[in-house]
């Protein structure tokens, strides 16, 4: 296993007996084929984030509100007291699981783990500093989740002292905690800490609850009374937890962590020990004994639970719990073998990745943990780590994430909400987190790498029904994309792959050649794109281009010239490309003015459904219509302008910007769902609505304050290189090691890059040093590269996927997965009709040494960084 020649398996199964078989009599294959079938195609390795329902589960969940009636049970009448009874046998259900006693337990349940954890900040019994006191103090491990860590914002805001303890000091605290040990001193702190790092997996011995709240473990030296929160929310999703031999004092969970579902539903496990401390300010329905308006008179509940449960609790999803812990036993047999089979796939996976060389001797991994993954007892079903080049660099894991997508592996990158554990793992100081921020990045977004060094990680995690197949999937993975990649392996669309179209493509109304031009060559004028532009519209004759090197035009190596033009009137659907085209305030006229959506109103994109490539829209400016057509279908026609009586406005988002779109009718919406298979609409952003665009951070303004979009990403315009392109060909070209070459013509990379223009260039990726281009009399600034995702995998004509051009284009780039440049408008003149036409001539301006060509000052383009 150590080389790159063997293979993920045999010998390694022997670290997992019997996980194949399934619990006991239920093989896990037969388990997974009836009780999660959505999962077939998919890998799904993100149950530290969510584990996945049983179908059983919701089904006789559902039965259970179908066969009774379930009422508020703050009223008193059958249906009332039924649900009452029911949510207090949940209760009972739920101490018994975790092995806790009624008298010393109590069960508040909570809208989630962070629920409880804010309840808590709110509740506890806190001490502020005063002149003879030190007050309360509240610590936590570094290695704990955002929730936790936030605590401090409430607890300050009291004058409560806080203090962050790294594991490593925590480890070495007995002995400073038996000085600090004060019997008479009852002054309360808390200590919080995970039993399990949503981060690593590494699991935090359980006897320090004990050992803490008798003084013989302190995370600071100062006298006075400890509690033990117990982050439990991660740990308790594969394992038992025995609160009867480890008390902790207030234990937060999330339900959907152990089996799936509901998911707006937690619960705040609390002892007797400090029940009774626990302080209330707000009182909501429910709580309250006896109560005056007029007066301030309020007697609480004598109930622990119905004190804290403000309001009418969500009394269905507890309902939902039982059936949680019903399917659980039914399924598995017990936490117990779930904790077995979790970590035996986990221990299995990290024995393989830490085995994988390249030939060089480099690692393919970097695994960031505290243990060997020697048992259970020390280790979640957790791994966290970065992949490597042979170099020793990190690949940024939103690389990783896009590679895996292809694969239809779901995994989770970033820092987890665990900046702690990240900063300690990956190596990254206080400063470099602030810096990091100043240079624009958040939390959650992708920004992998700042200066070569990562910013976050990989994290994959197992749950009960996850087989050894998802481990050697994502194992082959690993393998084939970064040590010997498969050339050529196609898979057909989500769903019923359509073949080639052979409809004959029109635009603006007369009929054309193909969208597509001939591979090789430089694409042939469109007659009737050309009609609606004036006499002036340039168009460029059809040129053979040499397969043995960069296309260029005429072979003049020094002249950049736009060699094709295309909109997409329906976004992720098909291009439409013509010769010369008007410019509108937001980019080309009717470039993604609409989309499709689905039943709940969600965009969809080729990442979802690949055959949207298939929908062939043509825009008819002399009558005003767009045309939609699709193989085996009969083409429908859409008005390009809505009728403003008729048209209902809806709210839609588009890369969390809010835009306001209208329906398109009915006719359309059947047309498409007949089409897809399931329900969709067809939707066009308001012609009365501004989509402002946004300035990204360190950018400089935007050329113009009114800069507009559509329902476009990024920009206006996307722009593509041929010589870029043709670079890439060439690598594909030799990128099978078996000596077969597969064909990936030109204009099949071209459509796959999805541009607005496309120019002859001299030299690949040049485009990525310029600051703007001229184009006649437009002027555009260029506001940064595009971030390539999977979809330029899709073929355009087929909608089959190969993984092959984002694999070797994320090899030959390195680091970000970037092709082509996004631009703006820096000036455009509404006075007068603006035509884009193939053929022009485009003038770059560089980054550094800003250069013009021999042009009179009155056409030299402005200083777009002014």
């Amino acid at each position: 296993m150590a080389g790159v020649g063997a293979e993920p398996g045999a010998e390694l199964r022997a670290l997992a007996p019997g996980f194949a078989h399934g619990y006991g009599q239920c093989s896990l294959h037969e388990l997974r084929a009836r009780e999660f079938h959505r999962l077939a195609g998919t890998v799904y390795l993100d149950h530290a984030g969510a584990t996945l329902f049983a179908q059983s589960q919701l089904t006789n969940f559902t039965k259970d509100l179908t066969d009774n009636v379930y009422g508020n049970p703050h009223s008193q009448n059958t249906s009332s007291k039924l649900t009452h009874d029911t949510v207090e046998q949940v209760r009972y259900r739920i101490l018994a699981h975790f092995h806790a006693s009624p008298e010393d337990y109590s069960v508040i349940f909570t809208a989630g783990c962070t629920a409880a954890l804010k309840l808590v900040a709110e509740a506890f019994p806190w001490v502020s500093r005063g002149p003879e006191s030190s007050g309360s103090h509240f610590c936590y491990l570094t290695d704990s989740h955002t929730s936790v860590v936030g605590m401090r914002k409430a607890i300050m805001a009291m004058d409560v002292t806080f203090t962050p303890v790294r594991p490593e000091d925590l480890r070495l605290a007995e002995k400073r905690g038996a000085a600090a040990c004060d019997p008479t001193c009852q002054l309360p702190h808390l200590f919080c800490y995970p039993a399990q790092s949503n981060f690593s997996g590494t699991r935090y011995p359980l006897s320090w609850i004990a050992e803490v709240k008798a003084g013989r473990r302190s995370p600071v030296s100062t006298p006075g009374k400890w509690f033990v929160l117990l982050d439990a929310a991660s740990y308790v999703s594969t394992s038992p937890l025995d609160l009867s031999a480890h008390q902790a004092d207030l234990v937060p969970i999330s339900f959907y962590k152990i089996f799936g579902f509901p998911t707006g539903l937690g619960a705040l496990l609390v002892h007797k020990r400090v029940a009774p401390l626990l302080r209330k300010t707000y009182f909501g329905g429910g709580t309250a004994a006896a109560y005056l308006a007029g007066e301030d008179f309020y007697v609480p509940r004598s109930s622990v639970a119905e004190r804290f449960e403000d309001g009418t609790i969500s009394f269905l999803d507890v309902i939902a719990v039982k059936h949680g812990f019903d399917t659980l036993e039914r399924l598995t047999g017990g936490m117990e073998n779930i904790q077995q089979h979790t970590f035996s796939l986990a221990r299995y996976t990290y024995a393989a990745l830490s085995s994988l060389r390249y030939p060089n001797g480099a690692p393919v991994v970097r695994i960031y943990s505290d243990t060997e993954f020697s048992s259970p007892e020390v280790q979640g079903p957790i791994l966290n780590f970065n992949v490597l080049d042979d170099n020793g660099n990190v690949i940024g894991y939103s690389q990783v994430d896009k590679m895996a997508c292809l694969h239809n592996i779901h995994l989770r990158t970033g820092c987890f909400c665990n900046t702690g554990a990240c900063q300690r793992h990956l190596q990254i100081s206080n400063e470099m987190v602030k810096k990091h921020h100043q240079a624009g990045h958040v939390c959650g977004d992708n920004v992998d790498l700042i200066d070569g060094q990562p910013t976050g990680s990989v994290r994959i995690s197992f749950g009960y029904m996850s087989t050894l197949e998802d481990a050697q999937a994502f194992l082959t993975f690993i393998r084939a994309t970064w040590l010997h990649p498969a050339a050529g392996h196609t898979t057909p669309p989500a769903a019923v792959a359509l073949g080639r179209g052979t409809a004959q493509d029109r635009a603006a109304g007369q009929d054309t050649g193909s969208p597509s031009p001939r591979e090789g060559a430089l694409p042939a004028p469109a007659p009737a794109a050309v009609g609606l532009c004036p006499a002036s519209c340039e168009a460029v004759r059809a040129q053979p281009m040499s397969s043995g090197a960069a296309p260029v035009l005429d072979g003049d190596l020094g002249t950049h010239v736009v060699t094709n033009i295309y909109l997409y009137p329906i976004k992720s659907c098909a291009a439409f490309e013509v010769s010369s085209w008007p410019v509108g305030k937001q980019g080309l006229l009717y470039d993604r003015s609409w989309m499709v959506v689905n039943h709940n109103g969600i965009c969809l994109s080729q990442k979802q459904e690949p055959r949207l490539c298939l929908i062939r829209p043509f825009i008819h400016l002399q009558h005003r219509v767009m045309v939609i057509e699709a193989e085996g279908m009969e083409p429908i026609e859409v008005p390009l302008e809505e009728n403003s009586e008729q048209a209902q406005i809806c709210q839609s988002k588009v890369c969390a910007d809010r835009v306001n779109t209208y329906d398109c009718g009915e006719n359309i919406s059947n047309w498409l769902s007949r089409f897809f298979g399931r329900p969709c609409h067809l939707i066009k952003q308001s012609s009365s609505f501004q989509r402002n665009a946004k300035k990204k951070h360190g950018q400089d303004q935007f050329p113009t304050t009114t800069a507009t979009l559509s329902l476009v990403n990024e920009a206006q315009y996307l722009l593509v290189n041929r010589s870029s392109v043709w670079e890439l060909q060439q690598q594909l070209s030799t990128s099978d090691e078996k000596g077969r070459q597969e064909s990936f013509p030109i204009q099949d990379l071209i459509s796959r890059f999805r541009a607005n223009i496309v120019t002859s260039g001299t030299r690949a990726f040049e485009e990525e040093k310029w600051d703007g281009i001229s184009v006649g009399s437009l002027h555009f600034q260029v506001v940064g590269p595009c971030h390539r995702c999977q979809m330029i995998c899709i073929d355009q004509k087929t909608g089959q996927r190969n993984q092959d051009v984002f694999q070797k284009l994320s090899e030959s780039r390195k680091r970000k997965v970037n092709f082509g440049v996004y631009l703006m408008h820096t000036s455009l003149d509404s006075s007068s009709p603006c035509f884009l036409s193939v053929g022009s001539q485009v003038l770059p301006v560089l980054k550094e040494n800003v250069q013009h060509h021999d042009l009179p000052a009155s056409e030299k383009p402005q200083d777009v960084s002014s």
